[in-house]
């Protein structure tokens, strides 16, 4: 009862498991899901709240057996139509194990059931009500935590023992004084029966319900059409005395192909917090194998054309604009439109350093002419390299960001197949453009930013975000909010 009851709020705590497909290796893991102690307080209090609920639906078994009177002989009994009427959980305790998982117990609980008995001697048929008060119940569950060779979690259970402190029977009825006289019996075998059930229930609760539930988890998170992230594990999860970490490769791909990709986590290391409920650590690979899949998809390869000017920009891209920067073209293409293409050599690599994200893009801006017959004429070849500070965010449960120019755009000239060219003035007019119109763009993509592995009904809150050397840490309490 109690894990069935909790798997949802369990799992998503203990494991955040949004995870997983392929094989696990001994690599430094992209990301780091570190739960601490406080984390496992919560799912304790939650847990409780939505077992003492589920316990007043479920339906108990019914009761039997015999008794044996002198002068009467032996006769049989039936407590039917079991009900509970109260629950009351208390003490619930969620520990991390060292090395091996997590221990829950509750202890000095109660529950109250109600119902109807009957009994039968010969031909001879009685029937009653009874209250039933089950005290000090206490429970201890181990549960291991592991994972299997596809690079999913596993849990078992290593252990469990329940103990129940005192029945109370009270019934009522015609000669329910009867069964009074047999009443220690009663309650001794209700302990009994009860102390097992608890167990069992726990048993089979974890390997059919908690289990199943991890294996079918979605292992692998859209970002958009053209990239996808991979949560698999590199490990099992690590219980310490502090907190429990969850070990995730935390890699983008494409969607049409995979590959492999050149970029090797470094070890992090988490600082050792545990004011908040749950830590992530994001290595700089989770951004660079980003940068890398978006460029192998030519998606940061950029073209303008004189209609994406905005129309309160004074320069245009047609010829005619051009002569104070290069004074040959009005003569050779007057009054012809021009185009640029942006693309970059090679993806541009994100740097976390203590308290900052930078990026140095390198560039290259290709300008051609345009035409009557739509052909188009190279004019020249320009460099660009700029620094870029990067700002980290999260938005329901996904990690966005945003770029601002740390500084401007640096122009050399590769070749020019047009004669001289202005280029600090062609470096100024870019460097506006880049600021009024290419940023914003740019920012609107990363406002989509990628998914955290946070299952649904999960609330993160009080969010700290901090880069490192190396990484990003992302702090928060969680809430867990019912459908």
């Amino acid at each position: 009862m109690m894990m069935r009851a909790q798997s949802c709020i369990l799992v998503s705590l203990l494991v955040l498991l949004e995870v997983l497909c392929s094989q696990v290796d001994g690599s430094n893991p992209g990301m780091v899901a570190r739960i601490t102690q406080k984390g496992l307080n919560y799912a304790g209090v939650e847990g409780v709240k939505t077992l003492e609920k589920e316990l007043l639906m479920i339906t108990l078994p019914d009761f039997k057996g015999d008794f044996k009177i002198k002068a009467l002989g032996r006769g049989e009994y039936n407590f039917k139509s079991l009900r509970i009427q109260r629950v009351e959980l208390k003490n619930t305790k969620l520990n991390l194990v060292p090395g091996e998982g997590l221990k829950a117990s509750v202890s000095n609980s109660f529950i109250h059931v109600d119902g109807d008995w009957k009994a039968r001697k010969s031909f001879v048929k009685v029937s009653g009500s009874f209250d039933l008060q089950v005290k000090g119940i206490s429970i201890s569950v181990s549960l291991a935590l592991s994972s299997d060779s596809s690079g999913r979690p596993t849990v078992t259970n290593k252990q469990c023992s329940s103990h129940i402190a005192d029945v109370d029977l009270d019934i009522s009825g015609k000669i329910g004084w009867l069964l009074n006289l047999f009443q220690n019996h009663i309650e001794s075998k209700f302990r009994r029966i009860l102390e097992d059930k608890i167990c069992e229930i726990v048993k089979k609760s974890v390997a059919s319900d908690l289990q199943p539930y991890l294996q079918t988890l979605p292992v692998i998170a859209k970002i958009d059409q053209i990239a996808g992230m991979d949560y698999s594990l590199t490990g099992p999860p690590q219980a310490s005395s502090h907190s429990l970490d969850t070990l995730f490769k935390g890699e983008f791909f494409r969607q049409s192909h995979r590959s492999s990709v050149p970029f090797v986590p470094a070890a992090m290391n988490l600082p050792e917090d545990h004011d908040l409920m749950v830590y992530f650590g994001i290595s700089d690979s989770v951004f660079n194998t980003a940068s890398q899949v978006y460029w192998e998809a030519g998606t940061m390869n950029y073209t303008i054309t004189d209609d994406m000017i905005p129309s309160n920009f004074h320069i245009r891209l047609v010829t005619s604009s051009f002569r104070a920067l290069i004074p040959q073209l009005g003569k050779l293409y007057p009054n012809m439109q021009m185009e640029l293409q942006i693309s970059s050599p090679s993806p541009p690599v994100m740097v976390f350093s203590q308290g900052n994200v930078t990026l140095t893009p390198e560039m290259e801006l290709q300008a051609f002419v345009i035409l009557p017959s739509s052909l188009r004429v190279p004019l020249f070849l320009l460099s660009m390299t700029t620094t870029v500070w990067a700002t980290m965010d999260v938005n329901a449960s996904r990690l966005v960001s945003s770029v601002n120019p740390g500084s401007p755009l640096t122009m050399k000239l590769i070749h020019s197949d047009i004669g001289p060219i202005n280029v600090p003035l062609i470096q100024a007019i870019l460097n506006y453009y880049a600021l009024s119109t290419l940023l914003p763009a740019v920012n609107e993509n990363l406002e989509i930013g990628f998914p955290l592995p946070v299952p649904r009904n999960i609330h993160l809150y009080d969010i700290i975000v901090q880069p490192y050397q190396n990484f990003l840490l992302l702090g928060s309490n969680v809430q867990y909010i019912k459908n």
